[in-house]
């Protein structure tokens, strides 16, 4: 009888031959030693097959073609396949399932979105991470089809272009959509992003703009086109708020009476009254509302907010001639003025919403240098009318 058992290679594999002139087979079966792989032989092709028993049926999936699925992917995808049959899953049943797989913009737009705006506070966060980034690397593939090595490029990629702890929080919105895939048994078994760390990211917590830095970003916003995303900004650079909180900011979250706005959801998960001074009060009476439209800074579609503003600062950046410098730091430049001018860290950390004290103790030291400066002066002075 012909050995039909073989340690595979290339050569091995495109030497064997299928059925005799005349014989009724139609094709033969060989088998690797080292996986039980089977590659079966006809006249003018070559297919590799993987045959298991599950609940004590037998079955036979197909692999694909030698040589175009080399030996090693065909024993890789076999040692795949006995795998989820010892943790009793039926890899033909799983393929099946994955044909009517959606891809990864079906899901995010059918599936996930829909979710996060119910569950989520910062879905429109999310709806920007997917529209400007992950839609145009991930959108056309399969969810089951992502690999992570396509994860780990495309996070790297988000850290060149912008910064570790931006990469890092688009890993955690991947991971976190490939996980509801997972529970919501769409037919996929691995997420591809777990294991994957974080970036380490920056101690620093971004730069305060000197003065002269804040005039000349004013002048510049002044001048910008988008009127709308440009007092976006400056209200940002007026009022010490967040960028999510700005943006999907609503009118009847704004008294301008009493020049208040009330956050009924923050990042700390508290609701807040935030009091805003005379320059953002006038700033919000220039805005024209929309009719039909919820929002202070409505988007393209005025019945959403507007969720990107990142063009507006960068235009303003280069006209202004400012170093780089985050949106968030117009954050850190509103606090750090208010301590330099004299203000508590007990009221800063009212007016930022921080929920920890710890959190504002980063402008202690603006304080400690004012109170120090005074102290100094007043030394000086006691010591020149002392007599001598």
């Amino acid at each position: 009888m012909t050995n039909r058992k073989y340690n595979f290679t290339t050569r091995i594999c495109d030497k064997l031959t299928g059925p005799e002139q005349g014989s009724t087979a139609k094709e033969i079966e060989y088998t690797d030693m080292a996986t039980s792989v089977k590659l079966m032989v006809s006249k003018n092709r070559k297919t590799w097959y993987y045959r298991y028993t599950i609940n004590g049926t037998k079955r036979v999936i197909r692999i694909g073609v030698f040589p175009g699925i080399s030996v090693d992917e065909a024993r890789q995808l076999a040692i795949e396949y006995a795998a989820m049959v010892d943790r009793s899953i039926d890899p033909q049943s799983q393929r099946d399932i994955a044909k009517g797989m959606p891809t990864f913009a079906e899901f995010a737009n059918e599936e996930y979105m829909p979710y996060a705006r119910k569950h989520k506070r910062s879905a429109d966060m999310d709806e920007s991470k997917l529209r400007l980034h992950m839609l145009k690397v991930f959108g056309h593939k399969r969810i089951c089809d992502i690999s992570r090595r396509d994860v780990d490029m495309y996070r790297t990629a988000i850290a060149q272009s912008h910064s570790n702890a931006t990469s890092n929080r688009h890993l955690a919105l991947l991971s976190r959509m490939i996980g509801l895939a997972i529970a919501w048994e769409r037919g996929i078994i691995k997420n591809p992003c777990t294991g994957i760390k974080k970036l380490q990211e920056s101690s620093d917590v971004g730069r305060a703009l000197k003065s002269d830095e804040i005039k000349r970003l004013q002048m510049a916003l002044d001048a910008e086109p988008n009127r709308l995303g440009a007092k976006a900004v400056l209200l940002l650079m007026y009022s010490g708020l967040r960028h999510a909180e700005v943006l999907t900011l609503p009118w009847s979250a704004v008294d301008l009476k009493d020049g208040t706005i009330f956050l009924s959801h923050t990042k700390s998960g508290r609701s807040r009254h935030v009091t805003l001074n005379s320059v953002a009060i006038d700033l919000l009476k220039s805005i024209k509302p929309i009719p039909g439209s919820p929002w202070v800074f409505p988007g393209i579609d005025p019945a959403k907010s507007m969720n990107n503003i990142r063009k507006v600062w960068m235009r303003a950046l280069a006209s202004a001639k400012v170093k780089h410098a985050r949106i968030h730091d117009m954050r850190h430049s509103f606090a750090s003025a208010a301590a330099v001018a004299g203000v508590s860290l007990y009221t800063i950390q009212k007016m930022l919403g921080h929920a920890s004290s710890q959190t504002t103790q980063r402008y202690a030291h603006l304080a400690d240098s004012r109170a120090m400066r005074e102290a100094s002066m007043a030394a000086v002075t006691m010591l020149a009318n002392t007599d001598r």
